[in-house]
């Protein structure tokens, strides 16, 4: 896959550009490994004091790297045993929210997240992970199973928000996600709900009301994008940089508000830049947190959930 690069990723492409030229003349004119050697430390460096001083529009971009790691690199680099289970039983399955049975690390846990897909034809088939109302019922679904078997729900959330189709509409896009969040904030068991990507409004919390909710360094979570905001404050969506500014959407601010539990670190250049990084650091936050909450019983998950979202909003 080619490699994407953002707007302000403009000065490394360009580093970039001249190593891959340099490269290919070595093999017909002799060596510049030295050459080649200096500009990659610059492009480290240039990487490294890039990525120290994002701001939030720069980080909503990042979160929405096409390149980013996906659902399906979650299942695949940190989970074996992976039992998809599909359909809410009423209308059929929506394929922008995937989940099933898993072994984490050798604990059997149920696994949950949107997946955008990573080219045309699986975007098209996920629907840029924007799920309908079947697919918050199938994590309905998932979760009922994960209580009834005393397994702790891992969620990976990554979404613009939930799919605003008429079809959606139609089929009650409003009470599956409220039912979800409900579902979400019941559990007698311990849940864990990681925001890797981009975390949008009642699209993401349908999957992310948990006892513990992780962020990733560069992604955003907001109750509406920065487009979306900008569209009504200013009826401008070109104002989008303006609206993410001071939406406080990205993950230290989050922290701050108690919103989020804790902050995952990326590798220099975002989680695409080493995506196989990305992803080990991810599961051992997750092996973290699960201990942490291991030998707990169900009225002390749901009072120590509770206890966290009663808390958000409050003063002193």
């Amino acid at each position: 896959m080619a490699t994407h690069y953002l707007d302000f990723e403009k000065p490394i492409a360009e580093l970039e550009a001249k190593i891959e030229e340099l490269s290919l003349l070595s093999s017909s004119a002799g060596s510049f490994d030295a050459e080649i050697e200096g500009l990659r430390r610059k492009v480290e460096q240039l990487r490294k004091k890039t990525y120290a001083s994002l701001d939030p529009w720069m980080k909503t971009q990042v979160a929405r790297h096409p390149q980013r790691p996906h659902f399906v690199d979650y299942v695949d680099g940190l989970f074996t045993d992976f039992v998809e289970l599909k359909g809410d039983r009423q209308f059929g399955d929506d394929q922008a929210i995937l989940g099933g049975l898993a072994r984490f690390r050798g604990r059997a846990v149920v696994i949950m997240g949107h997946e955008k897909g990573h080219d045309t034809q699986t975007r098209l088939t996920h629907n840029f992970g924007m799920a309908r109302p079947e697919g918050y019922r199938k994590a309905v679904r998932l979760m009922d199973m994960a209580e009834h078997y005393g397994l702790p729900v891992l969620s990976f959330v990554d979404t613009a928000g939930a799919y605003p189709g008429l079809g959606a509409e139609e089929r009650g896009q409003a009470e599956a996600i409220a039912r979800s969040t409900e579902r979400c904030l019941t559990l007698g068991v311990p849940s864990i709900a990681t925001i890797t990507g981009e975390g949008g409004s009642g699209g993401a919390i349908a999957i992310a009301a948990a006892s513990r909710v992780l962020m990733l360094e560069h992604s955003i979570y907001s109750v509406i994008s920065p487009e979306g905001a900008a569209g009504i404050l200013w009826r401008d969506g070109a104002r989008a940089k303006d609206a993410a500014m001071a939406m406080k959407i990205t993950a230290p601010d989050l922290v701050g508000l108690g919103i989020v539990d804790r902050i995952i670190a990326e590798p220099t250049g975002g989680a695409h830049a080493d995506r196989a990084a990305a992803v080990a650091q991810v599961g051992d936050v997750l092996a973290e947190e699960l201990e942490a909450m291991s030998g707990l019983s169900a009225d002390e998950v749901r009072k120590g959930r509770a206890e966290r979202f009663y808390a958000i909003g409050r003063l002193g």
